[in-house]
């Protein structure tokens, strides 16, 4: 079982982090005010599926490695405490925050800081979340080392 939801609970939570990312990056950049508000505004919703699927992942990969030893298995175990508290530190409460000032129409200087902050700590998160996926895959063997 825990080898169906790991790579399940992952893949969503990878897939939902993007999103957010892509939706913020190309709403900021093509958009209108309201776009941005919109895009705002639902990004926390969002954590209803994402903060389930982080928590299943870490769960599951936590039972797994108990299992397994090497160094992908430590490489994983290395990267997601940085995952996690990136998430909980910084995107989160940007995610809020940002939500709040959208809402209030308070486009200043304050949130296009915070915004800029968000949008790194997500690429930092994607990048690890996606070597986690990468290293994942090859463990299983349905990805190969290069030669």
């Amino acid at each position: 079982m825990l080898k169906v939801v790991h790579p399940i609970a992952g893949g969503i939570a990878l897939l939902m982090i993007l999103t957010f990312w892509l939706s913020t990056a190309l709403s900021e950049l093509f958009a209108s005010v309201a776009a941005v508000t919109t895009v705002k505004s639902l990004i926390p919703w969002g954590f209803l599926i994402l903060v389930p699927a982080l928590a299943a992942v870490g769960g599951s990969g936590f039972q797994l490695s108990k299992k397994r030893r090497g160094p992908l298995v430590a490489k994983k175990q290395k990267r997601m405490p940085i995952v996690a508290a990136n998430g909980i530190l910084i995107l989160i409460p940007s995610a809020l925050y940002l939500s709040f000032k959208a809402q209030a129409g308070a486009f200043d200087t304050g949130f296009y800081v915070v915004q800029a902050l968000e949008l790194s700590a997500g690429a930092v998160n994607i990048t690890l979340l996606g070597l986690n996926m990468r290293d994942g895959l090859r463990m299983t063997g349905k990805l190969r080392r290069p030669s």
